[in-house]
């Protein structure tokens, strides 16, 4: 399984050069955050996802992701079937 999501770029909050990326597999998912030089990566393992929400707009919607341990990760800027999406596949 490989799923690859990529936020919009029209929504105002830093997305517009550098959108928010998540990125499904088997066993970890991706968060990765554009920068002028390179890009900023986070993995977690998907046994260590204890929870995860969709915080949703009139247009957009923000997928937060929570593990275990206690960190959060906001992803901003999907479409609200993509973030319905990807919270279905990781909980």
């Amino acid at each position: 399984m490989y799923h690859h999501y990529t936020a919009c770029r029209v929504t105002g909050n830093g997305n517009a050069v550098f959108p928010d990326e998540i990125i499904i597999e088997d066993d970890t998912v991706t968060y990765r955050k554009g920068q002028i030089v390179g890009y900023k990566e986070t993995k977690i393992n998907v046994a260590a996802i204890g929870c995860v929400s969709v915080e949703a707009g009139l247009l957009f919607a923000d997928v937060i992701i929570e593990t275990k341990g206690g960190m959060a990760i906001r992803v901003r800027g999907f479409t609200r079937s993509d973030a319905r999406e990807i919270s279905s596949l990781l909980y």
